[in-house]
């Protein structure tokens, strides 16, 4: 009786199929930034224009394109708050050049939200650090809107006036999916 012993070399053959089959199938997107998350640890921002809100986030070494923005929020006005998504270049620990060419701007409805912003259309490409900041379009008295918060994720950075500062302790939670080019 013959027993059939495979050479080392189909082994290696068999792996190499395996590991081109996988990598054709893995998904070209990920998520960059702070995690999303609902609950108790929330923080708030006087809403008035010019003042922006963000984080920095590593977008990695390879270029990426920026797909979508989303963060949790509530915002407990009964209108909609007009706010517009700019993406800095973010070098010596300090924001520089707006990456986004063409004006996104939306509106954060009333009430609680989850809020999802395609970014895809606006073909926004980055690598390495990148600041993703939402910028109030408008100036609202009163109740300010509520952002969901980590804390000991990064912090926060606000423009306020003329100048970024950042708030270290607690980080909203935005985060983006880019997909690897």
């Amino acid at each position: 009786m013959k027993i059939f012993t495979p050479k080392p070399a189909l082994f290696l053959v068999l792996a190499f199929m395996l590991f081109s089959c996988s990598a054709q199938a893995q998904d070209r997107t990920k998520r960059i930034g702070n995690k999303p998350r609902t609950g108790s640890s929330n923080t708030s921002f006087a809403v008035a224009k010019g003042h922006q809100i963000g984080i920095k986030m590593n977008a990695g070494r390879k270029m990426v394109q920026l797909m979508n923005l989303d963060f949790g929020i509530e915002n407990t006005k009964k209108e909609p708050i007009g706010i517009k998504v700019n993406v800095y270049e973010f070098k010596k620990e300090q924001p520089t050049e707006n990456l986004v060419k063409e004006a996104i701007v939306t509106a954060i409805p009333s009430g609680k939200s989850r809020m999802n912003i395609d970014l895809a259309k606006y073909d926004i490409k980055a690598k390495g650090d990148i600041l993703v900041a939402i910028e109030f379009t408008e100036t609202k008295a009163g109740n300010n809107p509520v952002f969901s918060i980590g804390l000991f994720n990064g912090g926060t950075y606000r423009f306020e006036g003329t100048a970024w500062k950042k708030m270290p302790v607690a980080g909203v939670d935005f985060n983006v999916t880019v997909k690897k080019l």
